[in-house]
């Protein structure tokens, strides 16, 4: 039987390097991990984080059922009973740091921080990488789609090319978070509050002996909530001149027929067409809404085409990230507990940019108060004074500390909330209305340089002195041991 808990929502590696700490004796040591991504995605200026509430959501109900148990008890590894009864009485008592959802998050920066026991903060990765990395992705993606459209209302229409009903309705609310208007996924609808959306298919026009009779017996049934879908059989011949004559009809009911919608074809050249068949039967008020793989490269083209479409729904592109299906979000050791002290630690790579910052860290945005833009992300230790202290703030590439910059005047933000202390809630998770308007304030804390979908500005994300000195003096230790 499946079980409904998500506590094996793990990678088997987590329970097996739980149960080695177990048998170890060491699975209670302190530990500190940080979830952050290297990279930003689709070749854009910023991400938008996303899948805290759904973090929250399973950290709070992390428990391990009998059935749970039953399953652990038939693998290989035959762990031992005691340690299966363990996981039995488990819950989260760890401490947990997060940036808020909708935030303006860069690469290299802590988005989540976990403490805790290490058999505890290993057991919560793959399930926070899964939130995290997906939302966010999505997110993203439904930003830059927004910053193409600007004004234009946008519809997310996924459901049935999202990779199952997970990825369907949390795709759905993450790309609300960014700005999206509507989906057309009820059950996100229902759960989150989310306005949805919908039209009708080309089976309802093929279901009727006319395209006319189809037209207006739907107009007929749904009087307020007429969009009708013109390219079942000819878009300039058929479709829209049978929408005009229905949306005549309701116009002498003392109605309004919303918009018609495009599915297929040259949407730049039937949109205006459409535009102006519909201004010159006097039915200026109706808009055209477009679907039909539409994504933020082949809206902005069709923009530069002067196409006449006043919303857009959005699906494949969107839902599965096409041009780049995953985030590649990690979570590493930063920090350890040594004979009872908390210790700084590195990973090294052969690879430069996967060589990590040791040291469990803080996040601030540093924003000019001036203009009230941000001018950098500032990565320190928590017991740093500055930014805090307000003083002098050097900030140089970690990549090219050659490229140095000192500010004196500016705000520091914190950007990690606290979420968990040692087990309990203590974050209000907010409303997606609240989540909405805090991404609006962070996206107008940039300059459109940081936001545009071609060849965005680099954003700067710079680590204090204190924070690059452990990185080097780390770097040197270990260069060393494998030299003696």
């Amino acid at each position: 039987m499946q079980t409904t808990s998500l506590a094996l929502h793990t990678d088997k590696y987590q329970i097996n390097m739980m149960y080695a700490h177990w048998v170890n004796g060491t699975h209670k040591r302190k530990a500190v991990f940080e979830a952050y991504f290297r990279k930003l995605p689709f070749g854009n200026g910023y991400a938008v984080f996303a899948g805290l509430e759904r973090i929250v959501n399973y950290i709070s109900q992390l428990r391990f059922t009998m059935d749970d148990i039953k399953f652990l008890s038939k693998q290989e590894e035959n762990y031992d009973p005691v340690f299966l009864e363990e996981l039995l009485q488990f819950s989260f008592q760890g401490t947990i740091h997060s940036m808020k959802e909708g935030a303006i998050v860069f690469p290299d920066e802590p988005l989540i921080r976990v403490e805790g026991s290490i058999m505890e903060t290993q057991l919560v990765e793959t399930a926070i990488l899964n939130f995290m990395n997906y939302q966010t992705l999505i997110a993203t993606k439904a930003s830059r789609i927004k910053q193409v459209a600007q004004q234009d209302t946008l519809l997310e229409f996924g459901t049935r090319r999202a990779q199952e009903a997970d990825a369907a309705i949390w795709g759905a609310r993450a790309s609300y978070v960014a700005g999206f208007h509507a989906t057309s996924n009820m059950l996100a609808g229902e759960r989150f509050g989310i306005p949805t959306a919908g039209t009708h298919a080309h089976s309802w026009v093929q279901s009727f002996m006319s395209e006319q009779e189809a037209f207006d017996v739907y107009a007929k049934v749904l009087p307020d909530q007429v969009t009708l879908l013109v390219d079942t059989f000819d878009t300039l011949n058929s479709g829209v001149p049978h929408a005009i004559k229905t949306a005549k009809k309701l116009e002498s009911q003392g109605k309004k027929m919303n918009a018609i919608r495009l599915d297929s074809g040259d949407l730049a050249y039937l949109s205006i067409q459409a535009r102006q068949m519909l201004d010159e039967a006097g039915l200026d008020y109706v808009k055209i809404v477009a679907s039909n793989d539409l994504d933020e490269n082949t809206i902005f083209n069709l923009k530069a085409q002067g196409a006449r479409i006043d919303t857009w729904g959005v699906g494949t592109q969107l839902i599965t990230a096409s041009d780049q299906p995953s985030l590649g979000g990690v979570y590493k050791l930063v920090e350890r507990e040594v004979d009872g002290a908390m210790l700084p630690t590195i990973k090294i790579s052969a690879n430069p940019e996967k060589v990590s910052t040791p040291g469990k860290k803080e996040v601030f945005r540093i924003i000019d108060p001036k203009h009230g833009k941000a001018i950098a992300d500032y990565i320190c230790y928590p017991d740093e004074e500055q930014p805090l202290q307000g003083g002098p703030l050097k900030l140089f590439n970690p990549l090219h500390p050659y490229l140095k910059k000192t500010v004196t005047r500016y705000e520091a933000v914190n950007m990690l909330e606290p979420i968990f202390v040692n087990g309990r809630k203590v974050y209000e998770l907010p409303n997606l209305d609240e989540i909405r308007a805090y991404h609006r304030e962070q996206m107008d804390l940039f300059w459109p340089e940081y936001q545009r979908k071609l060849n965005p500005e680099i954003y700067r994300v710079n680590i204090s002195p204190a924070a690059w000195n452990m990185k080097q003096k780390l770097i040197a230790e270990h260069v060393k041991s494998t030299e003696e």
